[in-house]
């Protein structure tokens, strides 16, 4: 059986140990990270004794072991404010819900000579404390500038296009210029004065958009009939504009169409008759050259027009027809009777 240690000895060693622990877990909370995306205050019983808030102060550092110093830590990216809508009043009285966009960030130190106590991230952490009261006290600023702002504009100029590239700015650029002026300060109450928020709370307004514009939930069936009922009154009136120019060139064409077929109907009317004139003097040159024969070739085409299976005809005894019928020439020519114009003799049915 081995002989058993002495108990100053036992108690010796585990203090060693616990000596060794406590210097080892020292050692461990006396060592400092500070990374690219935040900015360290160190807090030595309740006084800020170092700011690492530049880029040369990124890395190891070191200090006072817990609880001595206190490490607080803030991000310093980009931080984007999406507050819910707000209901806000355009200046012709018109009720609008606005959902806007802020970024934002706590400010860098721009100089290396700066103080720690007028240091933005110092201004912060004395003023807000947190992001989560930051980003309150900017929302309920920003409502306040929104509700302001936009009783200034009426709500068809907040609906207009934006201006294209290289023009005047729109409606709503001078909308956001407006509302971004005054979201970089805030009225001092004590001074009385505007104060940026980087001189009061070491808070870097970035940019200020809006995001939509909408009608409330309440008022916007209402809103999209009588917008309904706007544009069809203007489909009608563009219609009934469209149907009576149509009629205009419609009428105008049928003018147009008549006044041609008449031109053309005259035309024909005068080649006709020319045609006729022509073939009428013809016929009587060539009547002129044997009136016998022309007198019997008139007959025979009028007996031709005359006579069919169940023609009848009742003929005076002296008749010139039957001339030709008997064979018996008359001594006197009775052509002017049988020219083409002259009336037949009338024809009676027989009893």
């Amino acid at each position: 059986m081995p002989p058993a240690l002495p108990t100053s000895w036992l108690s010796s060693r585990w203090l060693l140990a616990g000596g060794c622990l406590l210097l080892c877990l020292g050692i461990a909370s006396s060592i400092l990270f500070v990374d690219e995306t935040e900015f360290v205050i160190v807090e030595r019983l309740g006084r800020i004794v170092a700011v690492y808030d530049r880029p040369d102060d990124r890395g190891w550092q070191w200090k006072a072991p817990w609880p001595i110093d206190r490490v607080r830590r803030f991000d310093a990216r980009l931080q984007l404010l999406l507050p819910p809508g707000r209901e806000v009043f355009t200046s012709d009285r018109k009720n609008l819900v606005v959902q806007a966009a802020l970024c934002w960030q706590i400010a860098p130190t721009e100089k290396n000579d700066v103080p720690s106590s007028d240091r933005p991230v110092v201004r912060f952490f004395r003023g807000l404390q947190s992001l989560p009261l930051a980003e309150r006290r900017l929302e309920s600023r920003m409502q306040a500038v929104l509700t302001t702002q936009f009783t200034q504009w009426s709500l068809a100029d907040l609906l207009l296009a934006p201006a294209a590239e290289g023009g005047p700015p729109g409606p709503q650029a001078a909308l956001i210029a407006n509302i971004a002026g005054p979201m970089q300060a805030e009225l001092d109450q004590q001074a009385g004065e505007l104060e940026s928020w980087t001189e009061r709370l070491g808070i870097e307004i970035v940019d200020v958009r809006i995001r939509r514009l909408n009608f409330p939930a309440a008022n916007q069936q209402a809103v999209f009939e009588r917008m309904r009922s706007e544009r069809q009154k203007i489909a009608e009136r563009y219609r009934s504009s469209g149907q009576a120019e149509s009629t205009r060139i419609r009428s105008q064409a049928d003018r147009q169409a008549r006044e041609a077929l008449a031109l053309a109907d005259a035309e024909a009317s005068r080649i006709q008759g020319e045609a006729e004139a022509a073939a009428l003097a013809k016929m009587n040159a060539a009547y002129q050259l044997d009136p016998e024969l022309a007198e019997r070739w008139l007959a025979f085409e009028t007996y031709r027009r005359l006579f069919n299976d169940q023609t009848t005809l009742v003929l005076s005894a002296d008749h010139p027809l039957w001339r030709f019928l008997l064979g018996k020439p008359a001594a006197q020519s009775p052509a002017s009777s049988t020219l083409p114009g002259s009336e037949p003799p009338a024809r009676e049915p027989q009893p």
